[in-house]
């Protein structure tokens, strides 16, 4: 009876750490998801700030070439 029941305990508690190995494989493969998307997010951002400053230097190059004239 105590070889049984040790090996009942013992297969239920590996059938948990089965459970939070699995859980922790898919919380880091969502982490890793949105790391990825969070470099996307900042690359499509700095895209945008680069956009916007190389349209501002323009505007101000055509301000400063109409003053001049």
């Amino acid at each position: 009876m105590p070889r049984s029941l040790i090996l009942v305990l013992t297969l239920a508690l590996g059938g948990c750490g089965l459970d939070v190995a699995g859980s922790a494989a898919t919380t880091a493969a969502a982490s890793a998801q949105e790391a990825r998307q969070a470099q996307q997010t900042e690359a499509r951002v700095r895209q945008q700030v680069e956009d916007a400053a190389r349209l501002s230097q323009q505007q101000l190059d055509a301000a400063e070439k109409a003053a001049n004239q």
